[in-house]
Order: C-alpha cells, then structure tokens, then sequence
C-alpha cells in the first residue's frame, strides 16, 4: 500500500536533483520567470564567471516595476527605467531568452502574464526574483521568490538549493457573504495567523470557499501567501485549473492537453496525506476587509472598531502602537469614514479583468469625490484589451477615474506613481509597509477592488455592500 502524499511532497519529489551534505535538496526548476529589477546583477554576475544560461528555454521575461503607467513612448522619461529596459532587453537578446516587452502584446505583471499565457502549469516549480511569486501556487505549482544571487542560480543550472518548509492545511468552509471577495478572505487568514504564522512552511489552501474560486480568485489568495510568512501558498489543481489552461498559448495542445490533464488531477493530495499543521476558518466570518497598520496582519472587517492595546498580545504591542501613531489612528475609531487621498486598483494581487468587473460595477454607483487622484492598472496588456473591450475603461473614466498602462504602478512606486507626503491610500495591492508606495510618511490601507472603488467614490473608506 502506498503512503498517502499531499500535493507538496508529490513535486517536489519529482524536481529532486538529489539531497545536499547539509541536508538541503537541489531542486530542478522548472519555470523562471524575470524582470528588470533583479535580473540585471545576476547577469552581469554570469557574464563575470564567463556562464551561459543552462536552459534558456525555461526562461521568461517581462518589464513591469519601472514602466510608468501614463506612457510607455521609449526612451523611457526616468533615464534609471530607461536604462534597466535596455539591459534586459540585451540580456535576453544575448542568451536567447523571450521577452514579452509592450511591442509584444503581451507586457504586463510577471504575476499576471505567467498564468495568462498558460506558463504557469501544475505541478511545475516556479522562482522569479519577486516575493510574490506564490501567485503561481494557485494552480497546483510550487512557487516561491528568489534573491538575485539565486537568479543567477537559476540561469546558470536552472536549480536551486532549498530546505523543504513543513506544511500546513488551511481548509475555509461555508459560501462568503456579499461584497466579501478572495482578497478578505486571504486578509482574514493573514490576520488570524500572523504575518510571522507562516514561517517555515508552505500553506496548502483547501476547503468548499477555496474550492468554488475562480483561477483569478485563488490567484489573489496564492498570492499572498508570502505576507503571512508562508514560503508557498497553493491549491490542488482540478477542472477548474484545467480549463482555464485550456487553448493558452504555451499550455500543450489537443491530445498532449488531455494527457497532461490527466496528471495534473492526478498530482492533488491524497486523502490521509501529512500536514504539520490543520487550521480551519469559517467563511462566513469574513467580511470585508481594511489593514488599518503598518503590516497585512494588521487588519480588521470594516464595520469594526480599531482594537485597544488590551486587546493585543503582549509581543505585538511595540508593534501596535507604532502603527496607530504612524497612521493617526485612536483604539476604538472605525476604520470606515477614514478620509482617503488616492485609490489604486491594480497589482500582482488585483489587477485581473475579475477585479476591475468588480470595481467597475461600484464605478457605475457614482463619480469619484473631489480631492481623491486615482489609479486604474491593468495587469496586463491582455487584461487591457479585454477590459477596454467590453468597455470597463469608459465605465472608470465616465466616474472620473484614470484608466493607466499596465504595470506594477503604485504596488511599490518604483515608477512615476507615487503618494506625495502623508497622503492615505485605499489600495488593491499587497503591502502597507512604511515608504511602501513611494512615500516615506505616506499610509496604506489594503482592500479588494470593489472596497477601493468605494472608498473613491466616497471618498473615505466605506462598506462596499452599501454602496453596492
């Protein structure tokens, strides 16, 4: 009889190279994705050491980080931008690696055009020198962020040497309510576990609410992952994942479609496989979602009061109170009504055509309030055309908001889009850190796209079920 294995163990066994003296394994990777902010060092650390890359083939490159979102007419205006466009497009040219630049059509978020294209496939190992690479665990893949030295790694043997984490089983239950999407759902776990809770372990997310997502849905879970200390998020591949790979420009085609789909089922865990750890959450005790701090984890539904420092464990309050003075917040205030000056909806987190449907359909309730600058970013120039095309982008504009190019935009602000001193933001993205979107006195508030479109219009933050 053979022992019941989860999802996790079946690949990486099978991207085993063999087991390191320091008990390490090599494992092989099988999708390496980059960009233009981590991949010029690792070349230039390959050209040093005279190295080729081993497997060009597996490599995929996109811009997004440094491309600004109001136009992208080269040469680029920030001549740093400028400069990191032209390296990666030597870089590619020089080892025969393909670069979906925005003459392609097919520029946008790494972790947006991988799964779109149909890179991404399950039980792949994905590394990309971005911490969000978990994305790609939503189809069943094992994915993970890289330093630049392992981006060299990766060109130069396309393996890695990594420790294999623990694994813990998040199952969520029963139907989500109105107006509560994946981006609360994954906020709640985040919030429940701790943003130091998943240290050390890849997160298998399970569970009828998981279960019933869409691929865009479980991507925006996957992709957090990371944020709750997790090295890896993923769910189990089913026929959900298979049709959404399905006639994708590198998914396999006709017979060799159905054979691979028949191992992707076939790679889900098994009943009775081992899990470090079990949490289960009830969905129906999500709602809509606001970090109000300095971290993800700090986080609360949007009818709630900010928590009082008695209600903080004792290790989280230096924490706490650097958060509510950095903020301007007071225990016992709602978050809802905090006045905002920009609203982003965009990112690796929320920048799919699903989440501007949503967003959009709070956009058609009003027009955007006076004083509040707004951001619109397509994930991709895919993304783009199928919005523009079923008329998404004169639905923003008609509310007053600014339809962009796609990019990473104001995720990070490593590019043109910046907040401007103490400016409050409701954004789609995935971090509230200090300085996190171009501002070092600047403030986050995470949430889904429909709870920015309503904050925009309100021009506070608001309970997107009322406004819709």
């Amino acid at each position: 009889m053979t022992t019941p294995l989860s999802l996790f163990d079946k690949v990486w066994n099978a991207h085993a190279v063999r087991e390191l003296p320091d008990g390490q394994t090599q494992l092989f990777i099988g999708l390496h994705l980059i960009h233009e902010v981590t991949s010029p060092q690792a070349f230039a650390m390959l050209h040093e050491m005279d190295l080729r890359v081993r497997f060009p083939g597996q490599t995929f490159a996109t811009v997004d980080h440094i491309i600004p979102t109001d136009s992208q007419v080269r040469p680029l205006a920030d001549e740093l931008a400028e400069e990191m466009m032209v390296a990666l497009e030597k870089n590619c040219r020089s080892h025969g690696i393909e670069f979906f630049d925005p003459a392609s059509g097919h520029q946008g978020v790494v972790h947006v055009i991988g799964p779109e294209l149909g890179l991404t496939q399950p039980g792949m190992t994905v590394a990309c020198g971005d911490s969000h690479t978990s994305t790609h665990g939503a189809f069943g893949a094992i994915a993970f962020g890289i330093g630049t030295s392992q981006v060299r790694d990766v060109l130069a043997t396309q393996c890695l040497a990594m420790a294999k984490p623990k694994l813990r089983r998040i199952e969520v239950d029963r139907v989500l309510g109105g107006g509560v999407y994946a981006k609360d759902v994954i906020l709640h776990i985040i919030r429940k576990l701790g943003v130091k809770g998943g240290v050390g372990h890849a997160y298998e997310y399970a569970g009828a609410t998981i279960e019933a997502m869409s691929m865009e849905e479980r991507l925006t879970v996957c992709n957090m992952s990371i944020e709750g200390g997790a090295r890896v998020g993923y769910i189990n591949p089913d026929e959900t994942a298979v049709e959404y790979l399905r006639g994708r420009e590198f998914a396999p085609k006709d017979e060799a479609f159905e054979r691979a789909a028949d191992w992707w089922r076939s790679i889900a865990s098994d009943e009775g496989a081992h899990y470090d750890d079990v949490v289960k959450i009830d969905a129906a005790d999500i709602s809509p979602t606001v970090t109000w701090g300095i971290n993800p984890g700090q986080a609360l539904g949007v009818v709630e009061p900010l928590p009082h420092m008695t209600q903080v464990p004792d290790a989280d309050r230096p924490g706490f109170a650097e958060a509510m003075e950095f903020m301007g917040f007071r225990s016992g205030e709602p978050v809802a009504g905090t006045k905002i000056d920009v609203a982003f909806i965009g990112s690796c987190t929320n920048g799919r055509i699903s989440d501007l449907r949503e967003a959009a359909k709070v956009a058609r309730k009003g027009h955007v309030a006076p004083g509040v600058r707004t951001y619109v970013v397509p994930g991709s120039q895919a993304v783009a055309r199928q919005a523009e095309e079923e008329g998404l982008d004169e639905i923003f504009r008609a509310a007053g908001f600014d339809w962009r190019e796609p990019g990473c935009s104001m995720c990070l602000a490593m590019n043109p889009d910046k907040l401007i001193g103490r400016e409050m933001c409701a954004s789609s993205s995935n971090r509230n850190f200090k300085g996190r979107q171009g501002s070092p006195t600047g403030r986050t508030l995470l949430m889904s796209p429909a709870m920015v479109a309503a904050a925009a219009i309100k021009g506070a933050v608001a309970d997107v079920r009322e406004v819709l």
